[in-house]
């Protein structure tokens, strides 16, 4: 049978109506960790859109995780009805709701990015300061984080654990561990932000020690019926950085782990990276994944037309696309994919009169 973007994706007992999914990004409205109005739009409009998969936005499993203090949040009960009125209206449309739990590590304590440039928060102007796995800062003008204990190191698996527990009660269908873009997971990754000399850094087996925690920590928590995906950074795109190969084996390892699929993104790790932006600039990462780590896996990155989108899955390289700033120019992307590909599209009742 030929697989196109409009055939249905199964990953355990969840079933995505198509292959398109919406990119989590950060919105950074939210109110002490809690989701509000504009998330409950924001998402839904997407849902409504077409989209299968609505993952919403990397949320902290502890406070001084956050990348700002508008960041959502799961590490304590009281967030959790906020994001739950926000996934039964994207269920509701038919699309399964998923989340990204996230930790910022380094990159924590911020402004907004329309404040300043989103420039570092001091702790006297209302920041924190951060943690990771050396005291190296992000950048210029940084701080440098706090390196974490082994006792930290447990505590911040036991935070993804019970976030994890609190995302199974909002209702989400899907988990997403994010280990990309230079947040926490990342760092221990990368040998640009890691130089431990303990058991979590030197070695690959150490450096990924941490994500595997995590990940084991949240399945003993997370449904063994529900689809776990962990997000990566594929490479740094920085010589002696984390790279492809190391993404391939890391993937080989995060299976028997009981993930399900990765999440296929770069860079984040430093600011200095000379990234090759171009249209799917970042597919060929899930097609090596998917062919050499036997694992499914979604492609991002400047994807933007319903035809190229449609190729990326018939031709194999990935089972999903995953779609970010093209979904914030069009929210309704899925159901103009499915006119140009001659599909029936998810139309909501409500607007059946326009097809």
């Amino acid at each position: 049978m030929t697989v196109s973007l409009f055939t249905p994706l199964t990953l355990r007992s969840i079933t995505l109506r198509n292959r398109i999914g919406m990119s989590p990004m950060c919105q950074y409205s939210a109110t002490e960790g809690r989701a509000g109005d504009w998330h409950l739009v924001h998402l839904g409009a997407r849902a409504a859109g077409g989209v299968g998969l609505a993952i919403f936005e990397a949320t902290a499993v502890e406070a001084r995780g956050r990348i700002s203090p508008a960041d959502l949040g799961l590490w304590e009960d009281g967030q959790v009805e906020p994001l739950a009125r926000a996934v039964r209206f994207v269920e509701r449309q038919g699309a399964v709701a998923g989340l990204q739990i996230a930790h910022a590590g380094r990159k924590a304590s911020t402004r907004v990015p329309w404040d300043q440039g989103g420039a570092p928060l001091a702790p006297a102007d209302g920041g924190w300061v951060p943690v990771g796995p050396s005291p190296i800062p992000f950048a210029e003008g940084h701080l440098a984080p706090e390196p974490l204990s082994e006792a930290g190191l447990r505590s911040v698996a036991a935070a993804f654990a019970a976030a994890a527990r609190r995302a199974l009660a909002a209702g989400f269908g899907v988990l997403e561990v994010h280990a990309a873009h230079g947040y926490l997971l990342h760092e221990f990754l990368s040998p640009l932000s890691n130089r431990r000399q303990d058991r979590y850094g030197g070695s690959f087996e150490n450096r990924t020690r941490l994500l595997r925690e995590v990940v084991e920590a949240v399945r003993r928590d997370w449904p063994e019926r529900l689809p776990l995906l962990v997000r990566l950074s594929c490479t740094d795109w920085v010589e002696g950085g984390w790279d492809l190969a190391q993404s391939v084996e890391l993937a080989r390892a995060l299976g028997p782990l009981g993930v399900d699929l990765v999440d296929c993104s770069s860079g984040g790790s430093v600011p200095t990276a000379q990234v090759p932006l171009g249209p799917g600039y970042q597919v060929a990462f899930a097609e090596a994944i998917r062919r050499d780590a036997g694992l499914a896996t979604a492609a991002v990155g400047m994807i933007t037309s319903p035809e190229q989108a449609d190729q990326i899955v018939r031709s194999g390289q990935a089972d999903l696309v995953l779609l970010g700033r093209e979904l914030l120019r069009e929210p309704h992307f899925a159901l103009r994919a499915a006119r140009v590909l001659g599909q029936p599209g998810p139309w909501p009742l409500q607007y059946l009169r326009a097809r």
